[in-house]
């Protein structure tokens, strides 16, 4: 388990674009970087709590489509379809 947590963790981003620079050097967080940071939000979110350079959005971003993908990534990874609201009814 804590193996699993460990390898989960160091995949989240670990740098963020300090206050007064532009964030437009390297390459831009398109879709499918976008999606990846939405599965590991949970957990970079706790990291994030106990380190100062480590943010859950990347800043140096695509736009609209990282945007689509960091959604789609959070949606898929806390499962909010809402089918299971409609288990009751049934």
């Amino acid at each position: 388990m804590a193996l699993a947590l460990f390898l989960a963790a160091s995949c989240a981003p670990t740098d963020i674009t300090p206050a007064g620079t532009s964030g437009t050097e390297g390459d831009v967080a398109g879709f499918w970087k976008g999606l990846w940071h939405g599965f590991i939000v949970l957990f970079t979110f706790i990291i994030s709590l106990f380190k100062d350079n480590v943010g859950i959005y990347e800043s140096n971003n695509s736009g609209n489509m990282y945007n689509l993908g960091f959604l789609l990534g959070v949606i898929v990874f806390f499962g909010g379809s809402g089918s299971g609201a409609c288990k009751k009814c049934k």
